[in-house]
């Protein structure tokens, strides 16, 4: 699995020029499934982005996590994160997760999310969705479950 994540003051997706999800401050997590993720992908990047330490503290330092801060997440479906660019002009997208497989585990990544009592927006899964937000900082992270960079 891979993901994007943002540190936000807000966040929100629209589908058809309608809200469908919207957070306060928080983190907006662009999330790409692979052909080879599994359940445990989706545990362990849900595990690893809610304790993330990247809110500040009260002396500034970037130590605290959502959970600690009780922010919100939202998360949004993004196949083409694992857009491949190397060859050609053309992304494939070979190594993406097929649509019922992917929206499996970004129901499970979800689940485990709310698992740690984080309230969480989202996306329509294979929709064609706006996003907007506000990056504080900026904060931006990129994760790999196979830890390609």
């Amino acid at each position: 699995m891979r993901a994007v994540v943002q540190r936000v003051s807000q966040a929100s997706v629209c589908v058809d020029n309608q809200i469908c999800g919207a957070i306060g401050p928080g983190l907006l997590v662009l999330l790409g499934v692979g052909k080879k993720d599994s359940e445990q992908d989706a545990v362990l990047l849900a595990d690893k982005i809610a304790n993330l330490r990247i809110f500040e503290d009260e002396h500034g330092l970037m130590n605290l996590s959502l959970l600690e801060v009780q922010g919100e997440m939202l998360v949004v479906s993004q196949f083409t994160l694992l857009g491949d660019c190397r060859k050609g002009r053309r992304p494939s997208y070979s190594t993406a997760a097929p649509p019922t497989a992917a929206a499996h585990l970004y129901e499970q990544f979800i689940r485990e999310i709310r698992k740690r009592e984080i309230t969480v927006a989202t996306g329509i899964f294979q929709a064609m969705m706006d996003v907007t937000l506000v990056n504080n900082g900026p904060v931006t992270l990129l994760l790999d479950t196979e830890k390609q960079f």
